[in-house]
């Protein structure tokens, strides 16, 4: 089974803490664009070796600027280069903004059953700060319709930010629990190079949320979205009734996906790719016929610490035995694992290694120390 993720590079606006790649120059390069995702996924189709495709993510950006005839340009082109009929998932990134009854009908037309919804805040103060093109009430009315026309649905919080305390982080857990979402995606606000928020820490205009604040609106939020039933699958993610993210996951299980578009990765297993992060060089590499990635090819040692690296933030953590499989596990391996065990970072059933409670909150440093 294997995954196709396509990168939508375009937004309405931009906001004051986002580094992903896009532009607010939609309509420049609106029809180029979309040709040159379409010829990029002819010509790589045989990335992924004939696997069934399992999963279909449209990312970003935000791809739910597309309209249903662009949409369905995409998703048929991939029907005819890839084999789709064991399709499980097929994710749309959306807006509030962009959600209405015609869109969320066109969506459901093109076979997408899942809307990852970036509302990120229910609080205006916040969405006013991060420079979002919604509303609060839009992002309650947007989960509210896109479940009354049947799309499975995750929505994106985000805490940590300035300004932000417990008592907002409860509100906004509230509106969230209560509008039942199957998935909930909360990451922590962190300050990314040349982005707005990163020039105000720089002037003094913004004080960034110190660790054990951050460390304490993490632990409220697991303990709060665990007493209303979701798991946490994934240090950041949040499902109940097994409504699990089967794209994300794949990432995390080290099953092979293609990015198609600006900036977008790949990876098969044997090397990883990723596709250059300008709109206008992509599309005229695409029409030029030329290579528009780089590629690094793994080592034993790169797949080695990458299944470390993603694996150990699930719950289906680490297997010793696959590890080994990749690369022979050294006593400074066997060293630092005792001593996490010992510190109630992590723990063993069997040859399977998770993290403890406590240990969710030093992942990448756990990790890090485990690397060959």
């Amino acid at each position: 089974m294997a995954g196709i993720y396509i990168h939508i590079p375009f937004c309405k606006q931009a906001c004051s803490y986002c580094d992903f790649h896009f532009s607010t120059t939609f309509e420049k390069y609106r029809e180029e664009m979309i040709n040159a995702i379409c010829k990029e996924i002819e010509v790589e189709h045989g990335y992924l070796n004939d696997q069934l495709v399992e999963t279909i993510y449209f990312g970003g950006g935000t791809p739910s600027l597309l309209t249903g005839e662009e949409l369905s340009r995409i998703l048929n082109t991939i029907k005819n280069n890839f084999e789709t009929k064991n399709v499980e998932e097929i994710t749309l990134e959306a807006n509030p903004d962009d959600i209405s009854p015609e869109k969320l009908a066109s969506w459901k037309k093109n076979g997408i059953n899942r809307l990852s919804i970036g509302l990120q805040s229910f609080d205006q103060y916040d969405l006013d700060w991060m420079n979002r093109a919604h509303n609060a009430n839009e992002s309650k009315a947007a989960v509210q319709l896109a479940h009354k026309f049947g799309f499975n649905t995750t929505i994106d919080l985000i805490y940590g930010l300035p300004n932000s305390s417990i008592e907002k982080l409860k509100r906004n857990l509230e509106t969230a629990i209560e509008l039942c979402p199957g998935h909930i995606s909360a990451y922590c606000l962190t300050i990314e190079d040349k982005t707005a928020l990163k020039t105000w820490v720089q002037k003094g205009k913004i004080k960034p949320v110190d660790e054990d604040e951050q460390a304490e609106q993490f632990n409220y939020l697991v303990r709060e979205l665990a007493s209303n039933g979701y798991i946490q699958y994934e240090i950041s993610n949040f499902a109940k009734n097994n409504a699990y993210s089967k794209h994300n996951s794949n990432y995390w299980k080290g099953i092979h996906y293609l990015g198609i578009g600006p900036s977008a990765h790949s990876f098969n297993g044997n090397s990883r790719r990723w596709n250059i992060s300008n709109n206008k060089k992509y599309v005229d590499l695409i029409q030029s016929n030329e290579k528009t990635y780089e590629i690094e090819k793994l080592s034993s040692k790169n797949q080695f610490n990458e299944y470390v690296m993603t694996g150990l933030r699930t719950i289906w953590g680490i297997n010793l035995n696959k590890l080994s499989e990749l690369n022979e596990i050294n006593d400074a391996f066997e060293k630092e694992l005792s001593h996490h065990l010992d510190e109630g970072l992590i723990m063993r059933e069997g040859e399977v290694i998770t993290l403890t409670e406590k240990g969710k909150l030093q992942a990448d440093h756990i990790a890090a120390s485990l690397f060959i």
